[in-house]
């Protein structure tokens, strides 16, 4: 992935085995079934925003756009969760979102 945060690097270099055996537990857990990568990451984006975790929104913004997202895509997946996480939780994934489509 590129334009990983240096913060992500830096605690990845002091927690090397910890950071692996976290990303080698992703990776196996998208490989189960027949989720497509770029919903796989819709879905985390999704989750993201509502355990209102900027980073991950930041993550999974970068990763689905990679998988091919678009920010259309992006906004709408982030946009349905209004009704069940209300609006001010869905406005701020919005803008975490942009934070990352607009660079």
């Amino acid at each position: 992935m590129k334009d990983i945060p240096s913060h992500y690097r830096t605690e990845k270099e002091h927690h090397a085995e910890f950071f692996t055996a976290v990303e080698v537990l992703g990776q196996t857990l998208k490989k189960q079934g027949p989720v497509e990568a770029k919903t796989a990451h819709l879905l985390q984006l999704a989750a993201s925003v509502a355990i209102h975790s900027e980073g991950g929104v930041h993550s999974h913004v970068r990763q689905a756009r990679e998988m091919g997202a678009t920010p259309a895509e992006i906004r709408h997946a982030i946009i349905l969760l209004t009704s069940t996480l209300g609006f001010p939780t869905a406005s701020a994934g919005l803008s975490w979102a942009e934070d990352i489509m607009t660079d």
